[in-house]
């Protein structure tokens, strides 16, 4: 048996709703956003899983706390996994950025794994403390199911540096919506994508809210 890695983005939180950079910032699910984590371990429950390694952020727990509940696993909190942190940015919308710091926010759009939010963190960073659990992971499981839990930006990151896209453009070639589910298996040739950005076991009313 093969190693699997499922990924899964936290469910929905009043940033993710309306766009606002959460990074740092530590919010709880919306009661939509634990209908998420509930549908997730619903689905998914019947896997024989290996672990779970969490960002260890409420959103992030709360996630991965029904699937966890349901088959008898211990969270492995790691800080590797936490969001991409956005400095003065914090809590502010794309606008607000967009009209405020201009100058920053091109060179952030324009080259994200070199040019940081003031205050905040690339994308080559993230990948580097990211890619620090996905080792851990990889060294302590040589098969089985595991789930990791974390967030949009340091998932596409973690993505990318999987597969070998350039870490630059993670926003350009991988989207990530609240409580998807992409999966990577390690296999002869090394990781292989089979699914990403997967929702498709929620209800057709939690995959349509706005801005998740």
């Amino acid at each position: 048996m093969a190693l699997t890695l499922y990924f899964i983005r936290h469910g929905e939180t009043i940033y993710s709703r309306t766009g606002g950079f959460c990074g740092s910032l530590d919010p709880d699910l919306t009661p939509e956003g634990l209908e998420m984590a509930e549908a997730f371990a619903a689905a998914y429950s019947h896997l024989d899983w290996t672990a779970a390694y969490v960002s260890p952020m409420k959103r992030t727990i709360a996630t991965a706390k029904p699937l966890c509940d349901a088959v008898g696993l211990e969270m492995q909190l790691r800080d590797g996994l936490k969001e991409l942190q956005f400095g003065e940015w914090e809590g502010k919308t794309q606008d607000e950025v967009r009209k405020n710091d201009s100058e920053n926010y091109i060179d952030w759009m324009t080259e994200p794994a070199w040019n940081p939010p003031p205050g905040g963190e690339t994308a080559v960073q993230i990948d580097s403390r990211s890619e620090l659990v996905i080792s851990e992971i990889t060294a302590t499981h040589k098969s089985g199911n595991v789930l990791v839990v974390s967030h949009k930006s340091t998932l596409r990151i973690v993505l990318c540096g999987l597969l070998g896209i350039d870490l630059g453009r993670y926003r350009d070639r991988i989207d990530m919506p609240a409580a998807s589910v992409s999966v990577v298996e390690f296999g002869k040739y090394g990781p292989q994508l089979k699914r990403l950005g997967d929702r498709s076991f929620m209800s057709e009313s939690l995959r349509s809210r706005p801005g998740t």
